[in-house]
C-alpha cells in the first residue's frame, strides 16, 4: 500500500476509535477510565495490520510523533473526555505511541516480534484498571497509585493470551509454531506483569514495554 494512503487510513482508524469511544461514554454513561482503555486497545490493535499499510517504519514514526503531540494537548486542554484520566500526573496517552513507535523501529523486520512487544501494552495495560475496577477486592499501593490483585490478574490474562497469538499468528519472520510461542510469552507476561504492577506515573506504558523488548531480543528463536 501506498504509505501516504497509509497515513491517511491511520489518522482515520485512531480518530474513529476515539470518536466511537466518546459516542459509548455518552450513550451509555460508562466513565473516561472505561473508554480510555477501549481507546488503548483499539489503537494497540492497529500494529497487526502495519505491514499492511506501510512498507517502511518512518511513516509510522511520523504518525506516532504527531500523536504525541495531539495527546499531550489533550492532556494539557481536555479536548476528549473519553481519554481523560482522574491522575493528572499520568501522562500515560504520551508514552504510547513513544512505546509504539520504538518497537516498530526495532522489530520492523520481525512483525511476529513488533506485534507481540505491544501486547502487554495494549492487553495487559488495557484490561488491568478495567478489570480491577470491576471486582478488585485485594487492594495493594504503590506510592501514590492503588491497584489490585485482581486487576493484576487481568493484566496477566490478557497479556498472556494477545502475546502467544501475535508469536503465533503474524506472518514473516521469524516462523514460530504455537508451542514455540507459549514460553517467551508467559515469561513475558510474568515479568511484564510484575513491572506493571509496580509502575506510577503512567510510566507502565514505556515500563513494560521496554521489558517486553528486551526479552524478545534475546529469546532464541
Amino acid at each position: 500500500m501506498n504509505n501516504w494512503l497509509g497515513l491517511i487510513i491511520s489518522f482515520a482508524y485512531i480518530f474513529g476509535i476515539i470518536g466511537g469511544a466518546e459516542a459509548l461514554r455518552r450513550w451509555r454513561g460508562y466513565s473516561s477510565g472505561f473508554t480510555r482503555k477501549v481507546i488503548h486497545i483499539g489503537v494497540g490493535m492497529m500494529s497487526w495490520a502495519l505491514h499492511y499499510l506501510f512498507d517502511t517504519p518512518w511513516f509510522f514514526v511520523v504518525a506516532c510523533v504527531a500523536f504525541m503531540v495531539i495527546n499531550f494537548l489533550d492532556w494539557r486542554y481536555g479536548f476528549f473526555a473519553a481519554m481523560a484520566s482522574s491522575d493528572r500526573s499520568n501522562l500515560g496517552t504520551v508514552y504510547f505511541p513513544l512505546a509504539a513507535a520504538i518497537v516498530a523501529v526495532i522489530f520492523w523486520e520481525q512483525p511476529p516480534l513488533m506485534v507481540a512487544a505491544l501486547m502487554p501494552l495494549t492487553w495487559g495495560d488495557g484490561m488491568a484498571p478495567v478489570v480491577g475496577k470491576a471486582y478488585g477486592r485485594r487492594l495493594y499501593v504503590v506510592h501514590t497509585s492503588t491497584r489490585s490483585v485482581e486487576g493484576s490478574m487481568g493484566f496477566f490474562v490478557g497479556c498472556l493470551l494477545f502475546t502467544w497469538l501475535a508469536l503465533w499468528v503474524v506472518g514473516g519472520t521469524p516462523d514460530i509454531t504455537p508451542s514455540a510461542a507459549l514460553l517467551p510469552a508467559l515469561i513475558i507476561t510474568v515479568a511484564t506483569t510484575l513491572v506493571e504492577a509496580v509502575s506510577i506515573w503512567g510510566l507502565d506504558n514505556l515500563t513494560i514495554t521496554a521489558v517486553a523488548i528486551l526479552i524478545l531480543q534475546f529469546w532464541p528463536f
